[in-house]
């Protein structure tokens, strides 16, 4: 976009350059039909009645009247003859030169010499043309003349040329001016300009108190007197709109959760549909305080807080547990209110158990092996050397066994925390899902083996690749097919089986073994959650494995999935989205 200032130089030259066209068009035509106007007219004084007499008689005569005539019309100083210029020629009836002043014995038939022909004097002539000129006829008795006057425009080209540079010089030196003067005029207009501009974008950064200085009467004064009181309405304005502002803000800050405000009164005057839901009414303006959140707190006294003070109070609706949060939004009763922020803890409270369920957990898990090594440890140090070898080393295996199981504990809690906090570091690439699924399938295939078991495998050979981390994936798929092993019966079967979707790959791990009751489904993934506690304590599970393994498949965009019959079998299911 041009700039002020370029547009006022443009505007201003293209008026000189229309301005110069104009008046040189004007003057370079009205040079050129002075000339001709003054040809005429000094051909018009010349060739008189009686001057036409004369070249009557030279003609009739009977030797030598066509130089006669040259010498006579040579002789009229009105004719101002000039053999650079201006020419007189002596033409018969046919247009040939009998007689000429610059021995230049042929012409051309123009308009005015045809006309001459035909017994008319010629005398037309245009702007445009190259030549001015002049016929008349001549009776001569037995011969007719034509006498014929003819300039080359010589002098008018000359000054034509002369009037052209000048305007051209002219237009020049007025472009310049022009442009001097455009700067100078842009510069007293845009001065203010800018200080406007500036106060605008003060104004909408919320500056009200600065004021323009009016440097003029003109519009542009005006412009500013009036930019300054607009400023100054406009902060009037934002100051009586303030509290409405602050109700609105504090509507808005817990859009998702309840908000209701009341009028001093103690009406509704706006609520959300959150509110609704939460509180199970439908409140429509007739809505009071005392009917939504009834007496316990007392509405006179909740108007008589400061803005800065509020009410905390908690209320039970169905199955919701709900925090209420209420404050004034404006210090003046008369027209003020009161707003009610209602957050929904139902979840939060379920947390709240879910977590103390959880430490009760780990300390039970924990306490278990603790009191195993202890008792252990305190025997072989009560009996000392009195315990025999075999016994102690028994003892001691024990020991050791559980500070393992704790350890596992640790370390799978430890898995989880860092899983919760978004601390578990992936290492992402690309690799065969194929080369992972064969390298679980041979580490167990020997634990299979010893207990009898039937494990087969089948998967594509053109099974897509994934992008994931392969140890965390494999510590997955290792888990799930050790969980097959170890909760079927000696001899049982246990398959492997893989494919492709359309945008994700599958694998699938089935087994015939003791299955899971349909009640246990829907918490399997709950973290210490056993279906069967002491068998999963005897075979040193600690039941956060398939927890560990829905958040390891969460963190790749895949899933489980479970189902299972009780005494048949169980089929796990797990998706992962094929690399791009």
């Amino acid at each position: 976009m041009r700039s002020l200032r370029t547009k006022m130089v443009m505007i201003l030259v293209l008026l000189i350059l229309a301005l110069m066209t104009v008046v040189g068009a004007f003057l370079i035509n009205g040079v050129g039909n002075y000339y001709i106007d003054d040809f005429y007219v000094q051909m018009e004084q010349t060739f008189s009645q009686s001057f036409i007499s004369q070249l009557q008689e030279l003609a009739a005569s009977e030797t030598g009247s066509p130089e006669r005539m040259k010498e006579l019309l040579m002789a009229q100083s009105d004719l101002g003859i000039d053999l650079s210029q201006r020419n007189v020629y002596v033409l018969d009836s046919q247009g040939s030169v009998l007689a000429s002043s610059n021995q230049e014995m042929t012409v051309g038939l123009t308009s005015n010499v045809l006309k001459a022909m035909n017994g008319e004097v010629g005398l037309d002539s245009a702007i445009s043309a190259e030549i001015m000129d002049l016929a008349v006829p001549i009776e001569g008795g037995e011969t007719d003349y034509i006498v014929y006057v003819l300039d080359n425009k010589l002098a008018v080209n000359n000054l034509t040329g002369e009037l052209f540079s000048i305007i051209v010089q002219s237009l020049i030196l007025g472009l310049v001016i022009c442009v001097i003067l455009a700067f100078l005029l842009s510069q007293i207009l845009i001065t203010p300009i800018t200080a406007l501009t500036t106060g605008t974008r003060q104004v909408a950064a919320g500056e009200f108190s600065q004021k323009l200085e009016v440097t003029s009467r003109d519009e542009i004064g005006t412009l500013t007197r009036n930019f300054n009181h607009m400023s100054q309405v406009l902060q009037n304005t934002i100051s009586q709109v303030e509290n409405e502002r602050t109700k609105l803000s504090t509507l808005f800050l817990h859009m998702t959760d309840g908000v209701v405000a009341f009028n001093p009164a103690g009406t509704v005057i706006h609520c959300n549909p959150a509110a609704t839901r939460m509180l199970s009414k439908n409140l429509d303006v007739t809505a009071t305080f005392e009917e939504v959140f009834g007496q316990d707190t007392e509405f006179s006294k909740l108007l008589t807080l400061k803005r800065s003070e509020y009410l905390e109070c908690q209320k039970r609706v169905g199955e919701r547990e709900l925090e209420l949060f209420m404050a004034p939004f404006s210090s003046d009763q008369s027209v003020g209110g009161a707003m009610v922020v209602i957050h929904d803890v139902t979840e939060q409270r379920k947390s709240e158990q879910t977590r103390r369920e959880f430490v009760a957990n780990v300390s039970h898990e924990l306490r278990t092996p603790l009191t195993n090594v202890k008792s252990y440890a305190e025997t072989i140090l009560s009996a000392g050397d009195d315990l025999p070898k075999e016994l102690r080393e028994n003892f001691l295996g024990v020991i050791v066994s559980e500070a393992d199981r704790m350890t596992r504990i640790v370390k799978d809690l430890l898995t989880l925390t860092k899983f919760d906090y978004g601390k578990m570091e992936m290492n992402i690439s690309r690799f065969a899902f194929k080369e992972a699924i064969e390298n679980v399938y041979k580490a167990v295939a020997l634990d299979a083996q010893n207990h009898g078991h039937t494990l087969t495998l089948e998967c594509p050979e053109d099974l897509p690749h994934v992008d994931g981390d392969r140890e965390r994936l494999e510590q997955v798929i290792m888990n799930l097919v050790s969980n097959a092993i170890k909760y079927t019966a000696d001899g049982g079967k246990i398959s492997i089986v893989a494919w492709e979707g359309r945008k994700h790959v599958y694998l699938r791990i089935s087994d015939n073994g003791i299955g899971i009751p349909e009640k246990d489904l829907p918490r399997l993934f709950e973290r210490f959650y056993r279906v069967d506690k002491a068998r999963s304590r005897e075979s040193g599970g600690t039941g956060l494995g398939l927890s560990i393994a829905k958040e390891i498949l969460t963190q790749h965009q895949g899933d489980i999935r479970i189902e299972s019959v009780y005494g048949e079998g169980t089929d796990v299911t797990i998706t992962l989205p094929k690399a791009e």
